[in-house]
């Protein structure tokens, strides 16, 4: 259930009053969150980004959408949620929209993920478009609400992620000071705009520094929230945006940042395809910045995937499938044997398996290669497109 979870949202002033809550600028609360915030505000389009959640009873970490000033008593309240719970070993999280005013409807869904979503990286991805919104998980279509209540969500809303503890225990659990700190990383972002049926890839931040024209830091709290939100624990360090959950007067992040062995962030590339229209696994919604195939998220340009079972490594570039995710632009990995997958021949990959929801992709997902991928291209397509991938720039870090 949700319970008071919708009056909760950001505040954008203190001097505005919700119709439940009374927002109010920090009030020096015993503990300490953090909120980044876009500047600007975006009406539709696909929002991806990697990150590794907190751990904690009665903590959250987040990423949301939010019309700003709908906390507001006489403002129609606009909202999509990712939501993970810190309780139960960060194993669960939250889908949702917010809409209506005075009272709210929401149409939640509590989804559990098979391995605990700190301890490690994942590709989330939100899709908003006027006739659905989808929630993936990577690369595998987790939720996607068709409803009178999504042709609601008319405005544009800004992007914003948050770290902070609950107090309605039946929704989070008590709040367990003792797992103190906390962080949320954020590896990227990556955000394509909706455009006649297509989404056009318009920016990634991969957060080499915090951009003060795209980000704001919030500095408030509200009645529902046990910690104040603040600056201070909003960290830009090793490619890496760090939201801190920390007691008051221990601020800021002064630990390594625990490595995402992959995917990169995605590359820019014109339009992402044109919009399927069914679930994922039978022609899902395209990638913004990179296109997708019927059923699952094709690659951009040139990354590399290993086999799962001991084939070779490969590289391609463009290549695509028509069932599972590739891993930032990389080509579909084979299940054993020494064929490499694809290598650069766009939708040569069929049949791939989904991973799991609680891969971390390391390595690519486990996708079966397409017989005679190659073709006539020969060893001399993979040589050229091996190339090509060894040239880009590609995101990486080391434990």
């Amino acid at each position: 259930m949700n319970f008071a979870r919708p009056v909760v949202r950001a505040v954008v002033a203190s001097a505005v009053v919700s119709s439940v809550t009374l927002p109010a600028v920090a009030q020096n609360k015993a503990y300490k969150g953090a909120e980044l915030f876009s500047q600007q505000a975006y009406h539709y389009g696909r929002m991806e980004m990697r990150m590794r959640m907190a751990r904690g009873s009665g903590i959250l970490s987040t990423f949301f959408t939010y019309k700003n000033g709908s906390e507001g008593a006489q403002t129609f309240w606009e909202e999509i949620d990712i939501e993970v719970f810190g309780k139960d070993d960060a194993t669960s999280w939250q889908s949702n929209i917010i809409t209506g005013l005075g009272t709210r409807e929401t149409t939640e869904a509590v989804h559990t993920n098979p391995t605990s979503l700190a301890d490690g990286y994942h590709t989330y991805a939100l899709v908003w478009t006027p006739n659905y919104v989808a929630w993936e998980v990577d690369g595998n279509e987790v939720r996607r609400v068709e409803s009178n209540q999504v042709t609601d969500l008319t405005n544009p809303q800004s992007l914003r992620f948050n770290i902070w503890a609950a107090n309605i225990v039946e929704w989070v659990g008590d709040f367990d000071t003792s797992v103190l700190p906390q962080y949320q990383y954020v590896n990227w972002i990556s955000y394509s705009r909706y455009e006649n049926g297509q989404f056009v890839h318009e920016w990634t931040d991969d957060f080499n520094t915090l951009d003060t024209s795209r980000w704001g830091r919030a500095d408030w709290t509200f009645a529902e929230n046990l910690v104040d939100f603040d600056p201070n624990n909003v960290v830009v360090r090793d490619g890496t945006l760090i939201l801190a959950l920390t007691q008051q007067g221990m601020t800021g992040f002064s630990g390594s940042v625990p490595v995402d062995p992959g995917p990169s962030e995605p590359e820019p590339g014109g339009t992402g395809g044109q919009e399927g229209g069914g679930a994922t696994g039978g022609g899902g919604t395209t990638a913004g910045s990179g296109g997708q195939a019927a059923g699952g998220q094709s690659s951009g340009l040139g990354g590399l995937a290993s086999n799962s079972a001991g084939g070779q490594t490969s590289a391609g570039q463009g290549g695509s499938s028509s069932g599972g995710r590739e891993p930032s632009g990389g080509l579909t990995s084979s299940s054993g044997g020494n064929s490499p997958a694809t290598g650069g021949e766009t939708g040569a990959s069929t049949g791939g398996e989904s991973p799991d929801l609680g891969s971390d992709q390391a390595a690519g997902c486990s996708c079966r290669s397409a017989r005679g991928a190659l073709g006539h291209r020969g060893a001399f397509a993979s040589a050229a497109v091996l190339l090509v991938a060894m040239t880009r720039r590609r995101k990486r870090r080391a434990f």
